[in-house]
This record gives structure tokens, C-alpha cells and sequence, in this order.
């Protein structure tokens, strides 16, 4: 696609207007300039004159307080202008959260936890980022909690992470993975991911006054219901905002302590809901993003481990009846219980998580992990698996945890 024959579009939005466009076709890529005016992209301002350039999967709402002029070149799915947005509730909540820091500023005390809860697809992750952005433009360094295993923003999909926000996001890539804390998932994640909050909050005054914004994921009904309410007691939040769906929100206001804020929030019309594929091919891109990287490659080194040189362990081992369990012992404590892994074939293709755990004997289920490593190839012969890794060898650590996310490296 050439210049000369690129598509180009111009809008001139009017005040508290929003301009959402998509980009579906593969191979397409689509250039956004922002020619007068102010205006923004999930909360990060935009550049005057700058290119942003997006590419296929791009889900973009360029939203302007004043009023601006901004032109699209490339083909675009859906360019629509919308006259109708939730903004200025989302603006209002971050008023909210502002006065609680200056209040925390001045009582040398804790700032806002807030939580963003709702089911799959009404733009919690698109929230969180306005919420952050905001902050940060204020001067603040929030603490970003991502809860979402099945989508996650911070490390690879099936894990939970925190982000010390001391920027604004990229308009592109969003804040992308230089994260300070990654917990492989597990039983108590909630627990320990709060623990190590609270820890760096205790550390760093300007976080600790910044608060915390927790990303969660769309399972709300049963057993995700009491997922939610459990992260809300390890978090200790102080309010929570629920995205489109009044159930939810009317639940959480009857189990909820009266000093908990629950708020409702309608969703953007811009929100697009995701199919199964979508989602599976979206967490795909996630694994690869973190070996590879996106716009700006990263080429990850490839080596070989001696099996004896690595401990294998997974999490969790088979429920055993009643009758079969030791005296005092729970069935879900197995779920939790650290299990040796012997080598094999078995292992092609999944990810390591690479923990800080220095012996088994350590609590490695609630150890953050250094990072990740998928396993490409396995030679039973030689007792060697070859694991594709972000850094050279020798890997920082040898307690290895077997995850059931695989990748099939194509590259």
C-alpha cells in the first residue's frame, strides 16, 4: 500500500466527542495524526504532528475534551464518530480517587485501592489504563494490578503481575511487560500479589500516596464471584467500580463492608466483544510478544539445560478421596502442593516460570518469579532440553515450574 493510494480521512470532532476506529484486515496498517487541538487515547495524550501507527487487531477510541481535528490514513473496518460516552463518569472517578492522595499526602497514610470488576468484554483493562494515565499525568506512581489470567497486560497470559506506572502508557502498546513483580498463578495468588503491593508501598512514598488500580477478569458468577470478594479482603480496597452488569453490582453492595465504595458504571459503546478465537489467538501473541516483542523486535537466546541441572516442580497434585487423605489434611491442600517433575518429552513446548525460590524447601508457591522459558526441544538421549529464553545462559535461577501454557515457537 502506497502513499498515493492510502485512504485518507479526515474528522473534526467536536468537544467531548470520541472518534473509535478498528483495524481488521491483515496486513493493513493504519496511520493516526492529530493535525489541531487536544486530544487522547485511553488517557494518554496525543502528540501534535506525531504518526501512531496501528496495525491488525487495533481496537482504537481517540477522545477529545476541546475539540480537535485528527486524520486516519489506511483502510480502516469501522471509523465512526461518537457524540455519546461514559467519559466524563470515568473523569469523576478519577476526580474522586485524586482527593483521597491528597488527602493521604497530607495525613502521610495510604492512597486509594481501587478494583475494576465485571463480566468478559465492557472495557475493565481500557478503565484501568484511563485511570493510571490520569494519575500519572497528575504526577502520581499508581501501583497496576493485573488479575487477569486469561488476558493479561503485564507478563504473559496465566499469570498475575504488578507495575509500578511512573509514565503514561504507550498509545500503541500500552504499558508493556518492564514490570517489578510476576507471579506464576496459583491458589494464593491474590495473596502473595497483594503482599508484595503492599510491600513496594511501605518502600516508596509516592506509590504509597499513588494507590493501587487491580485489573480483574470477566468470571464473576460462583467460584469467580468468590474470587473477587477474596482479592478485595487480600487488597483491602477501598472501593470498587462495576462495569455493566447490575447483579454484580448489587451483590458486591450486600457482601461488601460499609467502608467498601461500590460504584456502577456503564460501559463505552466502543467496547467490542471478542470471540473464543480471538481470545485464544490474542493470548498466543502475548507468549510471542514477550520473546519477541512487538514493534521494536527482541531476539531471544536459545541453549541447552542438563536435566541435572534444573529442578522440576509443577503446583498442584491429583484430589485424593477423603478416606486416602492424611490426618488433618484438606483435599484442597493439594491443590496448592508442590510436585517433582522428572524430564521427558512431556515438557516440549510448554513455559518454565523461572521462580526466586532458592530450594523446594522454600514457600515456592508464593515466590515471585524471575521470568519465563518455553521449552523447544527435549533429547532424552543426552539429558538436555533446549529452552528458548529472554537472557543468555546460565538461567538466574534452577527451581523451574512446569505451567500448562505452551508455545510453539514458529520463528
Amino acid at each position: 500500500m502506497t502513499d498515493e493510494k492510502a485512504q485518507t480521512q479526515e474528522f473534526k470532532l467536536d468537544p467531548d466527542c470520541e472518534l473509535r476506529f478498528e483495524v481488521e484486515s491483515k496486513n493493513e496498517k493504519v496511520m493516526l495524526e492529530l493535525k489541531s487541538g487536544l486530544a487522547e487515547v485511553f488517557g494518554t495524550e496525543l502528540v501534535k504532528g506525531k504518526k501512531y501507527e496501528f496495525i491488525a487487531g487495533a481496537k482504537v477510541a481517540v477522545f477529545t475534551w476541546q475539540g480537535c481535528t485528527v486524520e486516519l490514513v489506511g483502510k480502516t473496518d469501522v471509523s465512526y464518530v461518537a457524540k455519546e460516552t461514559p467519559m466524563g463518569l470515568y473523569l469523576n472517578c478519577h476526580a474522586a480517587m485524586e482527593r483521597l492522595r491528597e488527602a493521604a499526602e497530607k495525613e502521610d497514610t495510604r492512597g486509594p485501592i481501587t478494583m475494576v470488576v465485571g463480566p468478559c468484554d465492557v472495557g475493565k483493562s481500557t478503565l484501568c489504563r484511563l485511570l493510571l494515565n490520569y494519575a500519572v499525568r497528575m504526577g502520581r506512581r499508581p501501583i497496576f494490578v493485573d488479575l487477569d489470567v486469561g488476558q493479561g497486560h503485564i507478563a504473559i497470559p496465566g499469570t498475575v503481575g504488578a507495575l509500578l506506572v511512573e509514565r503514561p502508557s504507550n498509545v500503541v502498546d500500552g504499558f508493556g511487560v518492564s514490570l517489578w513483580a510476576q507471579i506464576a498463578t496459583g491458589q494464593r495468588c491474590s495473596v502473595q500479589s497483594s503482599q508484595v503491593c503492599s510491600d513496594r508501598l511501605q518502600a516508596n512514598k509516592k506509590a504509597r500516596v499513588s494507590g493501587i488500580v487491580i485489573n480483574t477478569c470477566g468470571w464473576v458468577k460462583g467460584d469467580g464471584y468468590k474470587l473477587l470478594t477474596h482479592a478485595a479482603q487480600a487488597f483491602e480496597v477501598d472501593a470498587i467500580l462495576v462495569l455493566d452488569q447490575e447483579r454484580l453490582y448489587n451483590e458486591l453492595v450486600r457482601d461488601m463492608p460499609d467502608f467498601v465504595k461500590v460504584v456502577f458504571l456503564p460501559k463505552s459503546g466502543g467496547v467490542v466483544e471478542r470471540s473464543q478465537a480471538q481470545r485464544t489467538e490474542a493470548r498466543d501473541q502475548g507468549v510471542r510478544e514477550y520473546f519477541y516483542g512487538s514493534r521494536t523486535p527482541l531476539y531471544p537466546h536459545s541453549f541447552e539445560v542438563k536435566w541435572n541441572e534444573a529442578r522440576l516442580y509443577k503446583i498442584g497434585a491429583p484430589v485424593l478421596p477423603a478416606s486416602c487423605m492424611p490426618l488433618g489434611m484438606k483435599a484442597e491442600d493439594n491443590l496448592t502442593k508442590l510436585v517433582a517433575v522428572t524430564p521427558g518429552p512431556n515438557l516440549l513446548h510448554h513455559l518454565l516460570s523461572v521462580s526466586f525460590a532458592d530450594s523446594p524447601e522454600d514457600d515456592v508457591v508464593q515466590t515471585n518469579v524471575a521470568g519465563f522459558v518455553c521449552v523447544t526441544n527435549v533429547d532424552v538421549d543426552r539429558q538436555t532440553f533446549t529452552v528458548l529464553s529472554p537472557q543468555p545462559r546460565p538461567l538466574p535461577n534452577t527451581v523451574l515450574l512446569l505451567s500448562d501454557i505452551q508455545f510453539m515457537d514458529s520463528h
